[in-house]
């Protein structure tokens, strides 16, 4: 089965944009693993508002190689030939056919409300978290209406010289005592 990996840029105060909506703050002064990234990915998931802000800005092109999946209720239709409207009544359903699917790594990009949808249900593999250098102050925040708590492992921890710090976390299994047969305890 294929993963969902979350890989965002946030500030060391847990926000993905500025006040403004603004990301002028994320370092692009080197790869940050980006390319190896790249390669071990072929699709994208993505909410409308990141969709229509990739389109608006002429970055789509970018991602012309990927298959990408707009998760949207009210967007109608889509400018581009890789990229597919999925809306939110089959949500579970529908990201789990595009995970069992033969590919590699899906890349969550982009939606806060839109990973809250998955993180409530589960849908998250794998966070590759690039923790910013700076302390904004507000913004938008990465999680947002977590109401569960979520138990991560630190995988792999990258620091780079300009003070950003990778961090890769795998989700545990959640644990249930109701579950475990013929236990004597």
């Amino acid at each position: 089965m294929r993963k969902v990996i979350l890989n965002l840029a946030v500030s060391l105060d847990g926000f993905i944009e500025g006040p403004n909506g603004e990301y002028d703050w994320c370092l692009m002064d080197q790869d940050y693993g980006l390319t190896e990234f790249w390669d071990s990915i072929d699709t994208l998931f993505v909410g409308r508002k990141s969709y229509e802000l990739l389109t608006n800005t002429g970055e789509i092109s970018h991602f012309s190689s990927a298959k990408m999946y707009v998760f949207s209720d009210t967007l109608a239709e889509v400018q581009h030939d890789n990229v597919e409207i999925i809306s939110g009544a089959n949500l579970v359903e529908d990201v789990n056919a595009i995970k069992n699917q033969e590919g590699k790594s899906i890349w969550f990009f982009g939606g806060a409300s839109l990973l809250s949808s998955f993180m409530a249900n589960g849908l998250v593999d794998e966070f590759l978290l690039s923790i910013h250098p700076i302390l904004l102050g507000g913004g938008k925040a990465l999680f947002q209406s977590i109401t569960e708590r979520t138990d991560l492992q630190l995988v792999e921890t990258i620091p780079y010289s300009s003070g950003l710090v990778q961090l890769r976390y795998q989700l545990l299994p959640k644990f249930d005592l109701n579950n475990i047969a013929g236990a004597d305890y």
